[in-house]
């Protein structure tokens, strides 16, 4: 039986069995949910006294200036009357230039719709005007009101409410609620894929295969210890340049981020210029590891796969590669090296990294005591920093682009998650050791101390005045984890490095994974560290193309000429290893 609607035929049969699918996944969602686990309510709000003094200061605000919030309040009435009239006025919110939330034309041409979005936008501009208007408070809690503000205002976007968002209204009439029957089974299937933890599903999770479509260098596992699968690449030139490279990636994801799809790889890239390649596979830690911390990073990791890839080679030095936290990690390990006068390595090179944390940038919302407390206290539980609560953080970063983009097209519009090598990595996290986590979020993000003061650890004091290597650095202009301000402000003082710094144009990770063949993203060269940040970028020179040339020339002016291909000798086993799969319990 069918009947019309809107000029659609709604087939009655096809809603009732729908229906009735829905009563099924409904019971499937409260079991999933039945595993949540138990969060701890310090992880996931910020602490009571940031609302009090926010609260405070809006009342002796209202009491010492009442006329302000009168005209404030007849600013925003004024504009939402002139709004449900569908009038232009000084008082109007302006929309962004570009938003891709509001795309569907309804947003524009339909009087409901269109009223809805700039009710939204107007109440948004309201808040923000509160919140960045609020007397006595310190630059600290300022930010964190304006972050977690910022996340409110996302979260209540129109287009994350089923009645409101015509894509999903529209598909769900054109389907007869297939739309939102394959909707809910999404959602239920990544409830039951993390035990009852909502982890939107970013890539579709049959597309890739690590060693089949991703990962694929040929390469080879030629040492292993409890910290790390060292894997070497195979050469595809007959000469190399004679200073091998190492990279050590971060830890918090995995490392085939430098060895994506072979068009994508940056490994196969760097083979193929005529370099030998190697680079660390952490290992990803579980309860064994709860009293690993970053000495142990630095000694069984870096001081060790330096000294494998030297006598590997049979070569004095190394050029290595940190990248984000691994990059941090690298420049208290060049301190060290220095302090002991040991130079195993001959250059370094910082992908996306910060070295001063005095400013923290938009992670200012999760580095203060009562986050990084309640931090501690889960992985005293625990024995490690789960997963979990890293993606989670990382992706409220970017909360519309990777949490509230991501389950639109997933739970309302029942599409399945698209192909994408990026976010399929994205989504493959790993857990870090409760003890490093801690020394990190303290040490380093919260005291600041390798740029001030010193970083105790590895029985030493790391500063970055200590280092003495030549040193590239290359930061991205749109980073959201690592802003290139701070990661210029942390090269400059690296006083005794000959310091040369790249910045990229787009973000933390599409910035660096930016192939020559994709034409895409430019990079600027000639920054000058003895100027303040902005001014450096002023007087700097702007190429169309990618940084990976630029990089790989200043590679080769920290080498000594060509030697004959090394080809691995070791094997315990191709390339990708197995300290990068998934484990047992997680597959």
């Amino acid at each position: 039986m069918t009947s019309e609607f809107d000029g659609h035929t709604v087939d009655r049969a096809q809603m009732q069995a729908n229906l009735e699918k829905m009563d099924a996944l409904t019971k499937r969602l409260t079991a999933a949910l039945t595993h949540k686990r138990d969060v701890n309510p310090a992880l996931e709000a910020p602490g009571q006294d940031l609302f009090v003094k926010a609260a405070a200061s809006f009342a002796n605000d209202v009491m010492s200036n009442p006329a302000k919030l009168i005209g404030r309040q007849m600013g925003y009435w004024s504009a939402s009357m002139k709004n449900l009239m569908e009038e232009e006025g000084d008082g109007k919110a302006s929309e962004p230039a570009v938003d891709r939330r509001f795309k569907n034309p309804l947003w524009s041409s339909h009087p409901f719709f269109k009223y809805v979005k700039n009710q939204y936008l107007l109440n948004a501009q309201m808040l923000r005007t509160i919140v960045a208007d609020a007397p006595g408070l310190d630059d600290r809690d300022q930010g964190r009101l304006d972050y977690f503000t910022g996340q409110l205002i996302d979260a209540l976007s129109p287009t994350n409410f089923l009645s409101t968002n015509p894509d999903a209204l529209e598909a769900a009439v054109a389907t007869n609620g297939d739309s939102l029957v394959q909707g809910l089974e999404n959602l239920v299937q990544d409830l039951e894929a993390n035990d009852g933890d909502l982890m939107v599903t970013l890539s579709d999770p049959t597309a890739f295969e690590l060693g089949k479509n991703l990962a694929t260098t040929p390469g080879t596992v030629v040492f292993r210890n409890e910290m790390f699968e060292l894997i070497q690449y195979a050469p595809t030139t007959e000469t190399v340049s004679s200073t091998p490279v190492v990279f050590f990636p971060p830890w918090i994801n995995k490392y085939y981020i430098l060895d994506l799809t072979p068009e994508n790889s940056l490994i196969k890239w760097l083979v193929g210029q005529g370099h030998t390649v190697f680079v660390v596979s952490w290992v990803n830690p579980d309860a064994r590891h709860a009293d690993v911390g970053m000495d142990d990073y630095i000694t069984a990791g870096y001081m060790t796969a330096i000294e494998q890839v030297k006598t590997i080679c049979n070569v004095p030095q190394v050029n290595a590669v940190g990248y984000c936290i691994a990059g941090t990690t690298l420049a208290a390990v060049l301190s060290l090296l220095a302090q002991k006068g040991d130079t195993s390595v001959r250059a370094a090179s910082f992908f996306t990294t910060l070295t001063d944390f005095s400013d923290q940038g938009e992670f200012i919302g999760f580095l203060s005591d009562d986050f990084v407390d309640g931090i501690e206290e889960q992985c005293l539980k625990d024995g490690i920093l789960d997963r979990y609560y890293t993606a989670r953080t990382f992706s409220y970063l970017r909360a519309n682009d990777l949490v509230y983009g991501p389950a639109i097209r997933a739970y309302m519009m029942g599409k399945t998650p698209p192909k994408f090598d990026l976010l399929h990595w994205n989504g493959d996290g790993t857990n870090l050791p409760g003890r490093m986590a801690i020394e990190y979020l303290r040490g380093l993000c919260q005291a600041n101390q390798l740029a001030d003061g010193g970083f105790a650890v590895a029985d030493a004091v790391a500063h970055l005045s200590d280092i003495t290597q030549p040193v590239c650095a290359i930061a991205c202009e749109t980073d959201h984890i690592a802003p290139w301000v701070p990661s210029f402000d942390g090269i400059a003082k690296m006083t005794q490095a000959d310091r040369t710094f790249i910045l990229a144009e787009s973000g933390h990770v599409a910035g660096i994974i930016n192939p020559p063949h994709k034409k895409k993203y430019g990079h600027y060269t000639g920054l000058d560290l003895t100027m303040p940040a902005a001014q450096a970028k002023a007087g700097a020179t702007f190429h169309r193309d990618t940084w990976w040339g630029t990089w790989q020339d200043w590679l080769r002016t920290h080498s000594d000429g060509e030697v004959p291909a090394r080809h691995p000798k070791t094997d315990l086993g191709a390339a990708p290893g197995t300290y990068v799969m998934p484990k047992p319990d997680a597959a």
